[in-house]
Protein backbone atom coordinates (compact mmCIF):
# COMPACT_ATOMS: atom_id res chain seq x y z
CA UNK A 1 0.00 0.00 0.00
CA UNK A 2 1.53 3.30 -1.09
CA UNK A 3 1.77 5.99 1.59
CA UNK A 4 0.78 9.54 0.60
CA UNK A 5 1.70 12.59 2.68
CA UNK A 6 -0.91 15.36 2.36
CA UNK A 7 0.43 18.78 3.38
CA UNK A 8 -2.55 21.13 3.27
CA UNK A 9 -3.54 23.87 5.71
CA UNK A 10 -7.24 23.81 4.77
CA UNK A 11 -8.60 20.97 6.89
CA UNK A 12 -11.66 20.28 4.75
CA UNK A 13 -9.56 19.94 1.59
CA UNK A 14 -7.05 17.71 3.36
CA UNK A 15 -9.78 15.44 4.72
CA UNK A 16 -11.48 15.25 1.32
CA UNK A 17 -8.24 14.25 -0.38
CA UNK A 18 -7.52 11.68 2.31
CA UNK A 19 -11.00 10.14 1.88
CA UNK A 20 -10.66 9.82 -1.90
CA UNK A 21 -7.13 8.43 -1.68
CA UNK A 22 -8.19 5.93 0.99
CA UNK A 23 -11.02 4.72 -1.26
CA UNK A 24 -8.41 4.25 -4.00
CA UNK A 25 -6.38 2.03 -1.68
CA UNK A 26 -3.74 4.45 -0.40
CA UNK A 27 -2.53 5.08 3.15
CA UNK A 28 -2.46 8.77 4.02
CA UNK A 29 -0.93 11.10 6.58
CA UNK A 30 -2.08 14.72 6.93
CA UNK A 31 -0.04 17.72 8.02
CA UNK A 32 -1.56 21.22 8.21
CA UNK A 33 1.58 23.39 8.43
CA UNK A 34 5.04 23.35 6.92
CA UNK A 35 7.49 23.57 9.80
CA UNK A 36 7.85 19.84 10.51
CA UNK A 37 7.36 18.47 7.00
CA UNK A 38 11.03 18.02 6.11
CA UNK A 39 11.90 16.26 9.38
CA UNK A 40 8.83 14.04 9.01
CA UNK A 41 9.88 13.00 5.50
CA UNK A 42 13.35 12.21 6.82
CA UNK A 43 11.99 9.96 9.57
CA UNK A 44 9.06 8.24 7.81
CA UNK A 45 8.60 6.52 4.48
CA UNK A 46 6.28 8.13 1.97
CA UNK A 47 5.80 7.28 -1.70
CA UNK A 48 4.43 10.67 -2.75
CA UNK A 49 3.72 14.12 -1.27
CA UNK A 50 0.75 16.34 -2.09
CA UNK A 51 2.29 19.65 -1.12
CA UNK A 52 0.34 22.90 -0.85
CA UNK A 53 2.26 25.98 -1.94
CA UNK A 54 0.96 28.43 0.67
CA UNK A 55 1.48 27.00 4.15
CA UNK A 56 1.89 28.45 7.63
CA UNK A 57 5.35 28.02 9.10
CA UNK A 58 7.21 27.24 5.87
CA UNK A 59 6.05 27.58 2.27
CA UNK A 60 5.78 24.71 -0.18
CA UNK A 61 8.59 25.81 -2.52
CA UNK A 62 11.05 25.99 0.37
CA UNK A 63 9.92 22.55 1.57
CA UNK A 64 10.27 21.14 -1.96
CA UNK A 65 13.78 22.57 -2.27
CA UNK A 66 14.89 21.14 1.08
CA UNK A 67 13.41 17.69 0.41
CA UNK A 68 15.13 17.50 -2.99
CA UNK A 69 18.48 17.88 -1.22
CA UNK A 70 18.18 14.40 0.32
CA UNK A 71 15.30 12.58 -1.41
CA UNK A 72 13.86 11.92 -4.87
CA UNK A 73 10.34 11.34 -3.55
CA UNK A 74 7.57 12.28 -5.97
CA UNK A 75 5.97 15.66 -5.22
CA UNK A 76 2.74 17.12 -6.59
CA UNK A 77 2.41 20.82 -5.84
CA UNK A 78 -1.12 21.96 -4.96
CA UNK A 79 -1.72 25.67 -5.34
CA UNK A 80 -4.21 28.44 -6.01
CA UNK A 81 -1.40 30.55 -7.51
CA UNK A 82 -1.24 30.09 -11.26
CA UNK A 83 1.70 32.40 -11.92
CA UNK A 84 3.98 30.95 -14.56
CA UNK A 85 7.13 31.73 -12.56
CA UNK A 86 5.85 29.75 -9.58
CA UNK A 87 4.99 26.78 -11.78
CA UNK A 88 8.35 26.73 -13.54
CA UNK A 89 10.26 27.25 -10.31
CA UNK A 90 8.45 24.32 -8.76
CA UNK A 91 9.30 22.07 -11.70
CA UNK A 92 12.94 23.17 -11.68
CA UNK A 93 13.10 22.23 -8.01
CA UNK A 94 11.99 18.73 -8.88
CA UNK A 95 8.21 18.81 -8.46
CA UNK A 96 6.63 16.12 -10.63
CA UNK A 97 3.36 17.89 -11.32
CA UNK A 98 1.04 20.77 -10.44
CA UNK A 99 -2.62 20.77 -9.48
CA UNK A 100 -4.41 24.11 -9.30
CA UNK A 101 -7.28 24.91 -6.95
CA UNK A 102 -10.15 24.43 -7.32
CA UNK A 103 -9.68 20.84 -8.42
CA UNK A 104 -11.57 17.58 -8.64
CA UNK A 105 -10.47 15.02 -6.00
CA UNK A 106 -10.85 12.35 -8.68
CA UNK A 107 -8.33 14.21 -10.84
CA UNK A 108 -5.90 14.29 -7.91
CA UNK A 109 -6.25 10.53 -7.44
CA UNK A 110 -5.70 10.01 -11.18
CA UNK A 111 -2.54 12.15 -11.10
CA UNK A 112 -1.26 10.23 -8.06
CA UNK A 113 -1.87 6.90 -9.81
CA UNK A 114 -0.08 8.08 -12.95
CA UNK A 115 3.03 9.21 -11.10
CA UNK A 116 3.20 6.12 -8.89
CA UNK A 117 2.84 3.89 -11.97
CA UNK A 118 5.80 5.71 -13.49
CA UNK A 119 7.86 5.26 -10.34
CA UNK A 120 6.86 1.61 -9.88
CA UNK A 121 5.88 0.34 -13.34
CA UNK A 122 4.34 -3.12 -13.68
CA UNK A 123 6.66 -5.87 -14.88
CA UNK A 124 6.27 -6.52 -18.60
CA UNK A 125 7.75 -9.10 -20.95
CA UNK A 126 8.04 -9.41 -24.69
CA UNK A 127 7.93 -5.68 -25.44
CA UNK A 128 10.73 -4.73 -27.83
CA UNK A 129 10.66 -1.04 -27.01
CA UNK A 130 12.75 1.43 -25.07
CA UNK A 131 9.75 3.13 -23.47
CA UNK A 132 6.29 1.80 -22.62
CA UNK A 133 3.84 4.04 -20.75
CA UNK A 134 0.46 2.60 -19.82
CA UNK A 135 -2.83 3.43 -18.18
CA UNK A 136 -6.13 1.58 -18.05
CA UNK A 137 -7.10 2.51 -21.61
CA UNK A 138 -4.06 4.04 -23.34
CA UNK A 139 -0.67 2.52 -24.15
CA UNK A 140 2.11 4.55 -25.73
CA UNK A 141 5.13 2.58 -26.98
CA UNK A 142 8.23 4.27 -28.35
CA UNK A 143 11.27 2.60 -29.86
CA UNK A 144 14.14 5.08 -29.87
CA UNK A 145 16.31 2.78 -32.00
CA UNK A 146 14.15 3.15 -35.10
CA UNK A 147 11.86 6.06 -34.14
CA UNK A 148 8.76 3.90 -34.34
CA UNK A 149 5.72 4.82 -32.22
CA UNK A 150 2.47 3.00 -31.50
CA UNK A 151 -0.66 4.15 -29.67
CA UNK A 152 -2.72 1.23 -28.35
CA UNK A 153 -0.77 -1.00 -30.77
CA UNK A 154 -1.63 1.23 -33.75
CA UNK A 155 1.47 2.58 -35.54
CA UNK A 156 1.71 6.34 -35.96
CA UNK A 157 4.10 7.99 -38.40
CA UNK A 158 6.01 10.81 -36.70
CA UNK A 159 8.80 13.10 -37.79
CA UNK A 160 11.99 13.01 -35.74
CA UNK A 161 11.03 16.17 -33.87
CA UNK A 162 7.48 14.94 -33.21
CA UNK A 163 8.89 11.63 -31.95
CA UNK A 164 11.34 13.39 -29.64
CA UNK A 165 8.60 15.64 -28.26
CA UNK A 166 6.39 12.63 -27.52
CA UNK A 167 9.37 10.80 -26.03
CA UNK A 168 10.00 13.68 -23.62
CA UNK A 169 6.34 13.99 -22.60
CA UNK A 170 5.96 10.22 -22.21
CA UNK A 171 8.99 10.01 -19.93
CA UNK A 172 6.87 11.63 -17.19
CA UNK A 173 3.13 11.47 -17.94
CA UNK A 174 1.25 14.27 -16.23
CA UNK A 175 4.32 16.45 -15.78
CA UNK A 176 4.11 19.91 -17.34
CA UNK A 177 6.98 20.84 -19.65
CA UNK A 178 7.41 24.48 -20.55
CA UNK A 179 8.11 25.42 -24.15
CA UNK A 180 11.64 26.47 -23.21
CA UNK A 181 12.28 23.10 -21.57
CA UNK A 182 11.08 21.29 -24.70
CA UNK A 183 13.26 23.52 -26.90
CA UNK A 184 16.34 22.77 -24.78
CA UNK A 185 15.74 19.02 -24.92
CA UNK A 186 14.77 18.71 -28.57
CA UNK A 187 17.31 21.16 -30.03
CA UNK A 188 20.53 20.35 -28.21
CA UNK A 189 22.74 22.16 -30.74
CA UNK A 190 21.78 25.51 -29.14
CA UNK A 191 20.10 26.81 -32.30
CA UNK A 192 17.67 29.69 -31.91
CA UNK A 193 14.10 28.32 -31.97
CA UNK A 194 10.95 30.27 -31.20
CA UNK A 195 8.23 29.00 -28.90
CA UNK A 196 5.84 29.17 -31.85
CA UNK A 197 7.92 26.49 -33.56
CA UNK A 198 7.27 24.14 -30.64
CA UNK A 199 3.58 25.02 -30.75
CA UNK A 200 3.49 24.13 -34.45
CA UNK A 201 5.14 20.74 -33.93
CA UNK A 202 2.86 19.99 -30.97
CA UNK A 203 -0.18 20.85 -33.10
CA UNK A 204 0.92 18.37 -35.78
CA UNK A 205 1.71 15.73 -33.15
CA UNK A 206 -1.71 16.16 -31.56
CA UNK A 207 -3.43 15.79 -34.93
CA UNK A 208 -1.68 12.49 -35.58
CA UNK A 209 -2.41 11.14 -32.09
CA UNK A 210 -6.03 12.27 -32.23
CA UNK A 211 -6.48 10.38 -35.50
CA UNK A 212 -5.88 7.20 -33.51
CA UNK A 213 -7.19 8.20 -30.06
CA UNK A 214 -10.08 10.46 -31.02
CA UNK A 215 -11.81 10.16 -27.63
CA UNK A 216 -8.79 11.28 -25.59
CA UNK A 217 -6.66 14.41 -25.87
CA UNK A 218 -3.32 12.80 -25.03
CA UNK A 219 -1.16 15.92 -25.38
CA UNK A 220 -2.77 18.72 -23.42
CA UNK A 221 -1.78 22.36 -23.13
CA UNK A 222 -1.61 24.17 -19.80
CA UNK A 223 -2.40 27.84 -20.23
CA UNK A 224 0.69 30.08 -20.09
CA UNK A 225 2.89 27.15 -18.99
CA UNK A 226 3.41 24.43 -21.60
CA UNK A 227 2.34 20.88 -22.40
CA UNK A 228 1.83 17.52 -20.75
CA UNK A 229 0.92 13.96 -21.75
CA UNK A 230 -2.24 12.63 -20.08
CA UNK A 231 -2.89 8.89 -20.19
CA UNK A 232 -6.53 8.20 -19.34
Amino acid sequence: MSHILIVEDEEKIASLLADYLAKAGYQTTIMHEGTEVVSTVKNQHFDLILLDLMLPGKDGLTICREIQEFSNIAIIMVTARVDEIDRLLGLELGADDYICKPFSPREVVARVKTILRRINPPLTTGINTNIAKQSQTTTVELNTDNYQATINQHPVELTAIEFNLLNILASAPGRIYSRSQLIDRVYQDNRVVSERTIDSHIKKLRKKLNAIESDNELVQSVYSVGYKLVLT
